[in-house]
């Protein structure tokens, strides 16, 4: 079998300036690398939605995920009897964006498959991110276009991460997570790689709430697999601010934050990391889409913010 080995795969051309959308309530900012959203804050208020990105806990504010989710056993896939090594979510995170099209309140970017992709993703793609706000939200929609001939195989996830505490004056443990329905889901752990346990642990028993605290993340993400819920909503008594994630065709969901660092993260996803028994064939993949020749893929979300 050809083993193809890239550890680090560079940005395709040089990041450019930040890119603004606003309306009368909000002013968005997102990076053309990674087409990274940066900004979300409300323009009466000054209220500032997104996590800082300091670099003392994350550095990041709201990467894309793509072609993978999570992480790869081994770091590695095969895929027609050869084997890419792709590091944890993808390159897409890390490459610059071209702005294709943009007026006031909404800009895309777009992202083509190039000889650096293909040396860890041997398929020819089209990834476009739009964003577009409406009154006080923000939409977020992804286009995955196949232009190889044959089957592509992806996935596709988000990251954002938001402020908590939102407020000053508030602490973080006096927000909680609120589902839009009741849910008995269980936790699916991960192992010290990163890989998706088998068995679940229980967790969201008979509840539509999560307390917030800093130690539900010491052992790293909450992941969950087809929660009855549409919506998450970070929400205090406290204060009357508040921000509510919306999404559709999501199977998977992570709720993540760095150890001791003042975010949450509510990252709806198509795809997941690998399991611990993971065959590392890309079409066997848990979670993995599968796009015909010419066809194309969408999903969206939305971040609604009061």
């Amino acid at each position: 079998m050809l083993s193809i080995h890239v550890q680090t795969l560079l940005p395709a051309t040089p990041p450019t300036l930040m890119i603004q959308i606003s309306n009368e309530n909000l002013l968005v900012q997102v990076s053309p690398k990674g087409a990274e959203l940066q900004s979300i804050a409300n323009k009466e208020t000054g209220l500032e939605y997104l996590w800082s990105g300091d670099p003392a806990f994350w550095p990041k504010k709201s990467p894309v995920l793509f072609p993978i989710v999570g992480g790869l056993k081994n770091n590695t896939y095969t895929f027609n009897d050869k084997s890419y090594n792709l590091g944890r979510h993808g390159f897409a995170r890390d490459m610059a964006f071209t702005v294709t099209a943009q007026s006031s309140g909404q800009v895309t970017f777009t992202l083509e498959s190039n000889e650096q992709s293909r040396l860890v993703y041997p398929f020819e793609f089209r990834f476009s991110i739009t964003y577009t706000i409406i009154d006080n939200a923000v939409q977020v929609t992804y286009l995955v276009e196949n232009k190889v001939t044959g089957n592509m195989y992806f996935s596709v996830g988000a990251h954002p991460a938001f402020r908590v505490p939102l407020v000053d004056g508030t602490s973080y443990e006096d927000y909680y997570l609120q589902f839009e329905k009741v849910e008995n889901a269980g936790r699916f752990p991960l192992s010290p790689e990163g890989l998706i346990e088998l068995t679940a642990e229980p967790y969201l028993s008979s509840t539509n709430q999560l307390p917030l605290k800093k130690s539900l993340f010491e052992k790293d993400a909450l992941v969950f697999k087809n929660l009855q819920s549409n919506s998450i909503t970070i929400c205090t008594s406290k204060a009357e601010h508040g921000v509510r994630l919306s999404y559709e065709d999501f199977p998977y969901m992570g709720i993540w934050a760095a150890k001791g660092a003042d975010f949450v993260c509510i990252e709806p996803w198509c795809g997941i990391a690998d399991s611990v028994n993971a065959s590392r064939k890309l079409e066997e993949k848990e979670g993995i889409n599968t796009l015909a020749s010419g066809q194309t893929f969408t999903r969206s979300y939305t971040i609604n913010t009061w």
